[in-house]
């Protein structure tokens, strides 16, 4: 009987030291600290959220909905945002160098003054988006939508300001 009260208390042990020990999931803090990187949020549906200043370099987003949210001075280096709805999104002084934005929709949304150096925006919707004042040196703009967009001041692909 003693051994078993042992061997059971010390499979109980070994259960909470291996849980103690387990790599945390980063989306369990990202509403504390405003951080997630290269966290997976795929498809997940973060419309309408205040997302300023957070960090999202790498993360997985593709398929996700922001539309509406508020992603303003926020780090997206590198982050895969492919057929994302940010439609009427505010990324204003965003930071999205290399960020994949394949298929997205950025209808209405801001980016004045954004950082989308070799950013992909190949099939994009940037229909009546406010590009102004935004770095898009190196981004790639095939196929992209760009009806209505203001690109006054902004930085163009080939290093040319746009008057």
């Amino acid at each position: 009987m003693m051994l078993q009260r042992l061997t059971a208390a010390s499979l109980l042990l070994g259960l909470l030291l291996l849980t103690a020990c387990a790599e945390p999931d980063p989306r369990d803090s990202f509403a504390e600290t405003g951080e997630c990187v290269e966290c997976d949020l795929k498809a997940e549906d973060l419309s309408e959220q205040d997302l300023s200043n957070a960090v999202l370099n790498r993360a997985d987003l593709s398929d996700a909905n922001l539309s509406q949210a508020n992603l303003s001075e926020a780090l997206l280096d590198s982050a895969d945002l492919s057929r994302a709805n940010l439609s009427g999104a505010i990324l204003e002084k965003a930071a999205l160098p290399s960020a994949n934005l394949t298929e997205a929709d950025l209808a209405d949304a801001n980016l004045s003054g954004a950082f989308l150096r070799n950013t992909d925006f190949t099939n994009a919707n940037l229909t009546n988006a406010d590009l102004s004042n935004a770095d898009l040196n190196g981004a790639t703009l095939e196929g992209a939508i760009l009806d209505g967009a203001n690109l006054q001041g902004a930085m163009l692909p080939d290093g040319t300001t746009q008057n």
